[in-house]
C-alpha cells in the first residue's frame, strides 16, 4: 500500500538523513554530558554543543553566546515572555502581542494577565497582517515587551518585523518574535531587523524534536531575563539542565543545511506551492486562499472550501493525503482556528478551511497527485451533501 503524501510541514518535519548521520555518535561513542568537561567523554560533547551553538548563531547573525538552548519554541516562549515581564517590574508591566499569535504566546499572555501584568491583544487585518502603527500606538510609559510572531504557523502570513522592530528600539522596548515557521525558511537576520529575542525550533527544520532555541541579546541593549528552571545554573543560569547533546548537534546541522540550501529551496518551493494553490483554486468553484496573498510563506496554503467540512475531508483522504485543519497544538479540539476568527471570518469558514504545507521532500509528482485527490474527494464530498 501506498503511503500518504506528507502535506503537514508546518506540524513538524523528517529528520533529515544527514542530520540523524551527524546526531548518531552523540548517542553511544560520544555520550558524555557536555558539563562534565574535566574528562575527554565529557568535553567532546561540550565541543559539539558549542560549535553547534556557533552555526545556529550564524543562521540569525547574533553572537554565539547570545543562543540559549530549550526543549523547544514553546519552552522559548515562556522564557521569553515571563522572564523579560517578570525581570523587568522596575521598567513596567505592559505586553503588547498579536491576537493570531501560537497558544504557546497567548496562554502565556494570559498566565501573565493573571499574575497582575498589563496585556495589549492587537487586532489584525482581513489578511492576517499586524499594522505597525497600531502597535506604535499602543505603547504606554509602563511597556516592557512587544512580542509580535514572524510568519504566521496556520495561514503563513508574514509579519512586518522590520518595521515593529524599529519602534520597538525607538521607543526603548524589548521585541521578542517567535520564528518558529521563519527561521531556517527565510532570511532572519536579528540585527537588520532589530529583534532582542528570537524563539525557534529544532523539528521545523528537519532536525529532531524536544530541542529549540532562544535568542537573548546581550547588547544594545542587555535584554534582562529570570529563569523559568532552577538548577545548575546551565545555560549561563537561564536554562538548568542537562544538555540534549545528540539533539543540539542536530539542531546545528539542519540549520546548516537550511542555510546552504535555502535560497534554491524557496525558489523550488515557491514554485510547487504556487502551482499547487492555482491548480486549486482553478478546479474547485468558490474555494479562496486565507491569509495575505503576496507576504505570506509560500510552502504553507490555507484554503477555504465552501460547503466542504474539513475534518471530513481529511478522514475521506487519510490514506492518501496528510494535511491538517489548521494548528497542530489545537486540531484535537473541536474549535473554530481563532487565526481566522481573528481575520473577521465567521466560524464556518473555519470548519470549512484546511491547511497544506510543503517541504523540502515534496516532488512534483507529489503536488500533481495531491491536487486530483482533493478536487475528486471535495468533489464527492460537496455531491454526497447535495443528495442529503
Amino acid at each position: 500500500m501506498q503511503s500518504p503524501i506528507y502535506l503537514d510541514y508546518n506540524a513538524s518535519t523528517p529528520v533529515d538523513p544527514r542530520v540523524l548521520e551527524a546526531m548518531a555518535p552523540y548517542f553511544s561513542d560520544a555520550f558524555g554530558n557536555p558539563s562534565s568537561i574535566d574528562h575527554q567523554h565529557g568535553a567532546r560533547a561540550a565541543e559539539a554543543v558549542e560549535n553547534a551553538r556557533t552555526v545556529i548563531a550564524e543562521t540569525i547573525a547574533v553572537r554565539p553566546e547570545e543562543i540559549i538552548f530549550t526543549s523547544g519554541a514553546t519552552e522559548s516562549d515562556n522564557l521569553a515572555l515571563i522572564g523579560v515581564m517578570e525581570a523587568n517590574e522596575d521598567r513596567g508591566d505592559h505586553l503588547i502581542t498579536c491576537r493570531t499569535e501560537h497558544p504557546a504566546v497567548l496562554e502565556t499572555a494570559t498566565y501573565l494577565k493573571k499574575r497582575g501584568k498589563q496585556v495589549t491583544l492587537l487586532d489584525v487585518d482581513r489578511t492576517g497582517r499586524v499594522d505597525p502603527e497600531a502597535v506604535q500606538k499602543a505603547i504606554t510609559p509602563k511597556t516592557v515587551l512587544i512580542s509580535i510572531m514572524a510568519a504566521n504557523n496556520e495561514i503563513g502570513t508574514l509579519a512586518p518585523i522590520a518595521e515593529i522592530g524599529r519602534i520597538a528600539h525607538e521607543r526603548g522596548i524589548y521585541f521578542h518574535t517567535d520564528a518558529t515557521q521563519a527561521v531556517g525558511r527565510t532570511e532572519m537576520d536579528a540585527q537588520k531587523l532589530r529583534i532582542d529575542l528570537m524563539s525557534f525550533s529544532s523539528h521545523k527544520v528537519y532536525g529532531p524534536k524536544g530541542v529549540g532555541a532562544l535568542y537573548v541579546r546581550r547588547r544594545q541593549p542587555f535584554v534582562r531575563l529570570t529563569p523559568l528552571i532552577h538548577g545548575g545554573g546551565h545555560e549561563r543560569g537561564l536554562r538548568s539542565g542537562t544538555m540534549n547533546t545528540s539533539g543540539i548537534v542536530g539542531f546545528g546541522k539542519a540549520l546548516q543545511i537550511c542555510k546552504q540550501e535555502r535560497k534554491s529551496e524557496q525558489r523550488r518551493l515557491t514554485q510547487l506551492g504556487n502551482t499547487l494553490v492555482q491548480q486549486l483554486l482553478g478546479k474547485i468553484p468558490g474555494a479562496e486562499l486565507n491569509g495575505h496573498p503576496t507576504e505570506r510563506l509560500r510552502h504553507c496554503i490555507n484554503l477555504f472550501l465552501p460547503g466542504v467540512e474539513n475534518k471530513a475531508l481529511i478522514v475521506a483522504l487519510k490514506d492518501k493525503l496528510s494535511f491538517s485543519a489548521g494548528s497542530a497544538c489545537a486540531t484535537s479540539k473541536v474549535e473554530p482556528s481563532h487565526v481566522l476568527l481573528s481575520l473577521g471570518y465567521p466560524e464556518e469558514r473555519s470548519y470549512n478551511s484546511i491547511r497544506i504545507s510543503i517541504g523540502r521532500f515534496t516532488t512534483e509528482e507529489d503536488v500533481a497527485r495531491a491536487s486530483e485527490e482533493l478536487v475528486l474527494a471535495v468533489q464527492g464530498l460537496r455531491a454526497n451533501f447535495t443528495r442529503a
